[in-house]
């Protein structure tokens, strides 16, 4: 599959992409897109103490090396919980999300996970669609859990996907 590239020029295979560990130096980029995609976006610390937990952290680079997804997850006892997921604005909706979700499928199946876990705000349409289609299910509702406009909450969607 081909992703129309932002720049007009060739368009960006997903097999283009290299997945690969999120490092420190990833973090500038990583902070881009968070900043770019979330009304509420992780902080930075957010990013330097995942990593410095040993949590699943990973990036899809440009074979140019510019950062055009990535993912945390962490794992606990016998299931993988996705702590954020994201895809750089101008590269959504191509299949660049389901590819990260994959490789999270694939990191909890080798560490014999039985599930996948993630919470998602009720606003968030697009990745509601793409983790349904992807297999996940609502198995419950988080009050209040997330920061919203106006000093105000919104819910959690739980979903959970069986490995």
């Amino acid at each position: 599959m081909s992703l129309a590239h932002p720049a007009g020029g060739q368009p960006l295979k997903l097999q283009s992409l290299i997945l690969e560990a999120m490092q420190a130096a990833d973090i500038e980029q990583v902070m881009a897109i968070e900043n770019s995609v979330y009304p509420h976006p992780w902080t930075r610390g957010n990013f330097v103490d995942s990593l410095a937990s040993g949590y699943e952290a990973w990036v899809a680079r440009e074979p140019t090396f510019r950062l055009a997804g990535y993912f945390l997850a962490m794992p606990v006892v016998d299931e993988m919980h996705l702590l954020n997921i994201s895809v750089r604005a101008d590269l959504q909706g191509h299949g660049l999300g389901r590819m990260l979700l994959d490789r999270v499928a694939e990191l909890a199946r080798r560490q014999d996970m039985g599930s996948i876990l993630l919470e998602v705000r009720p606003s968030n349409h697009r990745a509601l669609s793409v983790y349904e289609r992807y297999g996940f299910v609502r198995i419950g509702l988080r009050k209040a859990y997330y920061p919203a406009g106006g000093n105000g909450r919104e819910d959690a969607i739980v979903m959970r996907l069986c490995l």
